[in-house]
């Protein structure tokens, strides 16, 4: 502040003039706008941070990002939307209500669990239907039902409830908590937890298909992961309506409104670093940014094997990177019909008749088989305004293997049509009839295009797997090991995969990075 005294000409009165100089915001870079990206750079920006955010496609969202053909929008990625005070927390950082930019409702039932021979299981979030449903379909596992619930809490209010913001920056960090998954047994897969509970085979399938909504094998993920089925009866399962794209486009507005910059179309070539920190990025159109805080929301993989340069990577070197596991890739089908299904669910499960066969084949032997189970989305059950009228909007997602050998070996130009049909008449024999006969609208997008499109290494859908020795500590940091000022947030980080789980790792970094000199 500094002051200017001036004598009027008609008096000898003095008068001091006051100016108050706001004191400059550092500026912060976040790359790529998935959910993650676009919540960090919301909560920088109102801590006190000059945020650039840029993204390398046409639009925001990454895998968030949305496709339109014929009057059909189709989101491109993650529709199951859980903890939405993750949400309302981001809108209050400017004093707003989630309400003020997009509307989410909640989806009854959470998913229809459909078998391919017609059995069906509403998946609710309610204790009493859930067991009607138990009662109707596995009488004689009612009781270890109730005890699977009680342990998923337990494991719920571990896992989530104290350690998702939580950063595991050091080795003490996990040794703190080694105790606590001693006890909750996360040695064990989810299938081992769930087997342990109930007997009936197909039980066991509705209460482990969890992990495969974050990249898992329910065969091979801890058992830490059994805490989403508690995670969506607290919160329960929504949808935004205009699709998971007007979600996107509300935190863009929030971030625009909190003062933040958004720019499309700015592929990050190269992350700068002097004397080992970060000092800003290079675009692929050779312009230069400088930033001491760098937040990346890319593909964790990729991004340090192809912008982070060699030479500053001691513990993420491409040995240590190739030697990760990671998660398995997504053939996806959007599609439109010219009719309507009214007695579809919003969310369907759709399982064939292999469970661990299957899964087998996409984890470990990394095989095109020829069955599939699905996951089914029918947004205009819930918002119509997504196709034009009379007509119905969907996706149908197949977890496949990545790209990785012998994933490799799959020539998806060549099979993605065939494969397409295989699943749309799976469909058309169970729970869509006449499907193939009022389809109208149809874009394809497989492995291949998860690698080209954004970026994901391998074309893996959700990053690493999410198995124990690849959880917490053991996944990369949110904080770089190799680089001092450069952060991590999104699905190849603590927490994980998943809406809350990149909402949450953006939430952590507040923890971990400095706050901003003089902030405002």
């Amino acid at each position: 502040m500094f002051s200017i005294s001036t004598t009027s000409r008609s008096s000898a009165e003095r008068r001091d003039i006051f100016f108050v100089i706001a004191p400059a915001r550092p500026p912060a870079l976040v790359i790529g706008s998935g959910f993650g990206g676009l919540a960090s750079a919301c909560r920088l920006q109102a801590r006190g941070y000059d945020v650039t955010l840029l993204e390398a496609l046409e639009q925001p969202g990454g895998r968030a990002s949305v496709f339109r053909d014929q009057g059909f929008t189709y989101d491109a990625g993650p529709t199951i939307l859980t903890a939405p005070f993750l949400l309302d927390e981001l809108f209050a950082l400017a004093g707003k209500k989630t309400s003020d930019y997009v509307r989410i409702v909640p989806c009854k039932p959470f998913y229809r669990i459909a078998w391919h021979d017609g059995q069906s299981f509403e998946y609710t979030g309610n204790q009493e239907e859930m067991e009607e449903q138990v009662r109707k379909h596995f009488p004689d596992d009612l009781g270890g039902y109730r005890r699977f619930v009680g342990e998923t809490h337990a494991i719920f209010q571990k896992a989530f409830v104290e350690l998702a913001d939580q950063p595991f920056s050091s080795f003490t960090d996990m040794l703190r908590v080694a105790p606590d998954l001693i006890r909750l047994r996360s040695d064990r897969s989810v299938w081992q937890m769930a087997s342990r509970h109930v007997r009936h085979q197909r039980l066991r399938e509705v209460l482990s298909f969890h992990p495969l909504l974050v990249g898992g094998n329910p065969f091979q993920s801890s058992s830490i992961y059994a805490m989403i089925h508690y995670l969506e009866r607290e919160w329960g399962v929504h949808f935004a309506m205009g699709g998971t794209g007007a979600l996107v486009q509300a935190l863009v507005k929030l971030l625009e409104d909190l003062g933040g910059k958004l720019r499309l179309n700015s592929p990050v070539e190269e992350l700068l670093v002097e004397n080992g920190a970060a000092a800003g990025v290079r675009l692929r159109s050779g312009e230069t940014l400088r930033a001491n805080v760098v937040v990346s929301n890319a593909d964790v993989a990729n991004f340090y094997q192809k912008k982070v340069p060699a030479a500053s990577r001691n513990k993420w070197t491409n040995r240590k990177l190739d030697s990760m596991r990671y998660s398995m890739s997504l053939f996806l089908i959007y599609f439109g019909t010219n009719r309507t299904y009214p007695d579809l669910a919003h969310h369907t499960i759709w399982l064939g008749p292999r469970y661990k066969g299957l899964l087998d084949d996409i984890f470990k032997n990394r095989i095109l088989a020829e069955d599939f189970s699905l996951y089914l989305h029918a947004p205009t059950r819930t918002d119509p305004s997504l196709a034009p009228k009379g007509h119905e909007c969907f996706y149908v997602l197949s977890p496949v293997p990545h790209l990785g050998s012998p994933g490799d070996r799959i020539d998806w130009e060549k099979e993605k049509e065939g494969y397409a049909d295989r699943i749309l008449a799976a469909l058309e024999k169970t729970i869509v009839p006449d499907l193939r006969k009022h389809l109208v609208s149809k874009l394809i997008f497989t492995p291949r295009d998860f690698e080209s499109r954004l970026d994901a290494h391998v074309g893996s859908a959700f990053q690493f797997e999410p198995i124990l020795t690849q959880s917490a500590w053991f996944r990369p940091h949110n904080v770089s090991e190799d680089v001092r000022g450069l952060y991590l947030c999104g699905a190849g980080t603590h927490p994980g995969a998943g809406v809350p789980g990149v909402l949450s790792s953006a939430k952590l970094l507040d923890r971990v990075i400095p706050n901003p000199p003089h902030a405002v």
